[in-house]
């Protein structure tokens, strides 16, 4: 099988790109493809002819999204629209990345796949702008949500958090609840998603919920790391997006794929992470 994974210099796109390992991938970036130029994009898809394309693109600064409006809808909704547009009129299904951020975060309980989409941030709203473009586009589609996406490379919470480890004490927000995902465990639900033609919409995300405060002690009690863990309130650290409270992912659709639990994929970072550094 020939897979396009279209952002592949994400933390995604890595595992993705170890996750199929044994198909035909072919890795292209931004520079490679600007997935937000229609007719660059129709016409690089069709001179590769993939059998699917994996959209891991996405422009994923929630901050600075509600700044720079006109960026973020260009990247997470017309960059989607484009690659949705290209696959349908070359017969190719688009597996499309998407966010726990489309949710507000007011629900108690989790989140399946047919509640309704309410987000609040500008990230959010493009992100699900970019899933409304990929349902009206083209019908062989896979729309995979996901959330608190980590992995040993790349920018994320887990890297950020061990990095202040040096300190005797660490504040993290305890009143924010999600599914954190390790994105080698996404890239393989991935990989095995794509061999069923069952489109749709799924949330794949790590099993079960946690908050970032017991997130970082899970963190820190696998590397050993004493520093005190100090839960604080999500007003103690002021953002310019607003951030869902509960946005704990679940699925009502029949187990195709599942997830390891979150704590499996701490575990697994945690050990990558000790190894990485004791090379370097």
């Amino acid at each position: 099988m020939k897979v396009l994974v279209v952002g592949a210099s994400g933390q995604l796109g890595h595992a993705l790109q170890d996750a199929l390992r044994h198909q035909d991938v072919i890795a292209w970036n931004f520079d490679t493809l600007d997935i937000t130029q229609r007719i660059q994009t129709s016409r690089a898809i069709s001179e590769v002819s993939p059998d699917v394309v994996i959209n891991a693109a996405a422009f994923t600064n929630v901050d600075q999204a509600e700044s720079d409006r006109a960026s973020a809808y260009r990247v997470n909704a017309v960059g989607p629209q484009n690659l949705a547009c290209a696959t349908d009129a070359l017969g190719i299904p688009l597996v499309h990345i998407s966010t726990d951020y489309v949710f507000d975060g007011t629900k108690i309980e989790p989140y399946h796949e047919f509640d309704q989409p309410q987000p609040r941030s500008i990230y959010g709203k493009s992100k699900l702008a970019g899933e409304e473009a990929v349902r009206a586009c083209t019908r062989q589609h896979f729309i995979v949500r996901t959330a608190w996406l980590y992995h040993t490379i790349g920018k994320n919470f887990p890297k950020m958090i061990c990095q202040l480890a040096g300190k005797s004490e660490v504040r993290v927000v305890s009143d924010q609840r999600g599914s954190p995902t390790f994105a080698p465990h996404l890239a393989q639900a991935i990989a095995q998603l794509i061999m069923t033609h069952h489109y749709g919409t799924y949330h794949l995300a790590g099993t079960g919920g946690t908050s970032w405060f017991e997130l970082t002690q899970a963190l820190f009690a696998h590397l050993g790391i004493t520093a005190q863990v100090v839960p604080v309130l999500t007003t103690d650290f002021p953002r310019p997006a607003p951030r869902p409270a509960n946005s704990v992912l679940t699925s009502l659709q029949d187990p195709l794929v599942l997830l390891p639990p979150w704590e499996n994929g701490v575990r697994e970072f945690a050990e990558q992470y000790a190894q990485d550094l004791k090379v370097t």
